[in-house]
């Protein structure tokens, strides 16, 4: 699902291309309707729950979308529905990327993954590896829960 968020933004990497094509193909190629099914199909072809794991996909793409129409800048349209049609959509009370909203808003998620951390012991490290998440969360743990120091968690001497 993490993926599946982060999806609209593979069109940025016509970056490669120069300033020229970032400025003509980002917001263009995946910020839209194509770019959903296509991560949805993506998704649920690597998924047993392949439905759920399709329609959380198109879940995950469409907060991200909301997320640019929110506060990635004045400017930045997206064409839903290109390459049907080219209508702009856009919000005339979009913010900044580098707004006090943004700013909130990622202390927030780091507050969020903190807390998961200390409770649920668990974080976003897990995706990649079971046991530097492991590490990850006993360092947090070590550092903000008193009685979790000098007991031989994972990654302590």
């Amino acid at each position: 699902m993490v993926l599946a968020g982060l999806a609209p933004d593979l069109d940025g990497l016509s970056l490669l291309g120069g300033v020229d094509a970032y400025g003509r193909w980002h917001h263009l190629l995946f910020h839209g309707a194509l770019g959903a099914a296509v991560t949805a199909a993506a998704c649920a072809a690597f998924a047993r729950r392949r439905g759920t794991v399709a329609a959380l996909a198109v879940v995950a793409f469409h907060l991200h979308l909301v997320c640019d129409l929110a506060g990635s800048g004045p400017g930045w349209p997206i064409f839903y529905f290109w390459p049907l049609n080219r209508t702009e959509w856009m919000w005339d009370g979009q913010w900044d990327l580098a707004s006090w909203q943004n700013s909130v808003i990622g202390m927030g998620a780091t507050v969020l993954c903190l807390l998961s951390a200390l409770v649920v012991r668990r974080t976003a490290v897990e995706l990649f590896s079971l046991r530097a998440d492991a590490a990850v969360t006993a360092a947090v743990r070590r550092r903000f829960l008193r009685q979790e120091r000098g007991r031989g968690s994972v990654g302590t001497s």
